[in-house]
């Protein structure tokens, strides 16, 4: 995969636009050196959109990631409500005015490949804060102060949209594009590759197909068929690399933050015991842990991983005191670790658990056929790849090794948690299953113990709230859909 540089000066050249406000907050906020848009060209739009796609993904993960106990906070403490307040102005100030302005040009220009590929993004961000927030605005969220109170729209309304999107994308991106304008470098992903962009589009269109399965919206077999088309390797993987003058922000906010004596956050048993054979022990005799574990985690050196009970405190599941930590040089936390927003290897657990469910398959059930055994095996295959770890002691243990007769839901879902450690695709997964420990194998709500809410005890959290500015600046389509935190989305009901 390209490492590219991230030029934070692109932003600079964003338009300014905001859900539900005023004339008053364009005057104030607009900077002094933001570029007139007829002076912009589509590449100088797209590049900050795409940074602020994957800025917003990880905004949704701190927000969900404490949820689905990726991590805990210092000490142990399980997270409270949340509004996911930065994924709301990355999507509504940065990424969906952008977008909107580069398909504009591009269709202005005949530019058929600039167009889907800012619709690809278009979907991916309103795919991300449906499942956030259920409702939201669309259809008039991006006209600034010519509407300063935008209805929202219905997620199921939002989902069509999604589909419509993706669906118009992949079939201009499947046509030639003899207008000779192309993103190049201005591409943070895949430096204009549109083949890339073609099995992106597919990918992400499996992804939230399978979301709407359980809710019998969308079959199984269709997420086969789509899957079909998406990702083929890691090449294809939709990530964006940071360097050492732009620096990754997981590194930012967990590794200098705890070297200078900041708050920051610690790992979850959940992902610990998933991973260091407490809740899968090993067979063979060779495995001791999940050789990905070392690149999420540090443990002091101590003889076993011990992950934070989500708001116990400080204590592992054995009752002592809990030592992983973000690692300093780890995957997702050295200078320039990647972003990534769907992957090669969530591709391969789509079809495993699109097949295990085609062919029957339940949360209880035992066994499969080959294509989903194929897959769940492939996945951690290309798993152990992208993570460059040597995995084949642990994809011959007999523990992960099940054979296509015992395979189980639990086994998929165990291996897609994993890999997709700090996407908040995982809580997606969580509410899909409603958080069920036969699922998510010995999954246990958060201990009110040192929980930082206390109005929703013993109950999941399933949603954001709507950011306090937006109430303040939309309060009457805010209320109208508002929900308490608990309260399924559209597609989990």
């Amino acid at each position: 995969m390209k490492k590219i540089q991230i030029i934070k000066a692109f932003l600079l050249f964003s338009t300014v636009a905001y859900v539900g406000c005023s004339e008053d907050y364009f005057d104030v906020n607009t900077p002094s050196n933001t570029a007139p848009l007829e002076d912009l060209r589509m590449q100088d739009l797209m590049a900050p959109a795409i940074h602020s796609t994957l800025e917003g993904q990880r905004s949704a993960e701190l927000a969900f990631g404490n949820y689905v106990q990726n991590f805990v906070t210092t000490g142990g403490g399980a997270a409270g409500q949340t509004s996911a307040d930065g994924l709301w102005s990355q999507v509504y100030l940065y990424v969906l005015p952008n977008l909107e302005a580069a398909k504009q040009k591009a269709i202005e220009n005949g530019a058929t490949h600039i167009e889907a590929i800012a619709d690809i993004l278009i979907a991916a961000n309103i795919g991300m804060a449906t499942d956030t927030w259920d409702n939201i605005p669309y259809s008039d969220a991006t006209q600034g102060p010519d509407n300063n109170f935008a209805s929202f729209d219905t997620q199921e309304q939002i989902y069509d949209e999604v589909f419509t999107l993706l669906d118009g994308a992949i079939a201009k991106l499947s046509a030639p594009d003899t207008s000779g304008f192309g993103l190049g470098a201005s591409d943070l992903i895949y430096d204009g590759d549109v083949e890339k962009w073609l099995r992106a589009a597919y990918s992400l269109k499996a992804r939230y197909q399978l979301h709407l399965v359980n809710k019998g919206v969308v079959t199984a077999a269709e997420v086969l068929s789509t899957v079909e088309n998406g990702f083929t390797s890691n090449d294809d993987n939709f990530a964006m690399y940071y360097n050492e003058k732009n620096i990754n922000p997981w590194y930012s906010e967990e590794i200098l933050a705890r070297e200078t004596g900041n708050l920051s956050k610690d790992i979850a048993s959940q992902l610990v015991s998933s991973m260091n054979g407490d809740y899968y022990p090993f067979l063979g005799g060779v495995v001791e842990i999940d050789p990905r574990l070392p690149l999420f985690a540090e443990n002091g050196d101590e003889a076993e991983y011990k992950g934070f009970v989500s708001g116990g405190g400080g204590i592992a599941p054995d009752g002592t005191d809990a030592n992983a930590r973000f690692r300093e040089d780890g995957f997702y936390t050295s200078v320039d670790s990647p972003l990534i927003l769907i992957s090669y290897a969530e591709v391969l657990f789509i079809k495993a658990e699109a097949a295990f469910l085609a062919n029957g398959g339940t949360t209880t059930s035992v066994g499969s056929n080959a294509t989903a055994y194929a897959a769940y095996m492939d996945g951690i295959a290309a798993s152990m790849e992208m993570y460059d770890v040597d995995g084949a002691d642990y994809m011959a243990d007999a523990a992960i090794d099940v054979g296509e007769g015992a395979l189980m839901l639990h086994h998929i879902m165990k291996e897609k948690y994993i890999h997709n450690f700090l996407n908040p695709e995982t809580f997606v997964d969580y509410r899909r299953y409603d958080f069920s420990d036969e699922v998510f194998t010995g999954l246990q709500i958060r201990s009110e113990e040192e929980s930082a809410d206390t109005e929703f005890p013993g109950q999941w959290f399933r949603r954001a709230n709507y950011p306090s500015t937006e109430l303040t600046r939309n309060e009457a389509n805010v209320l109208a859909n508002q929900q308490d935190p608990v309260v399924p989305v559209w597609w989990d009901e």
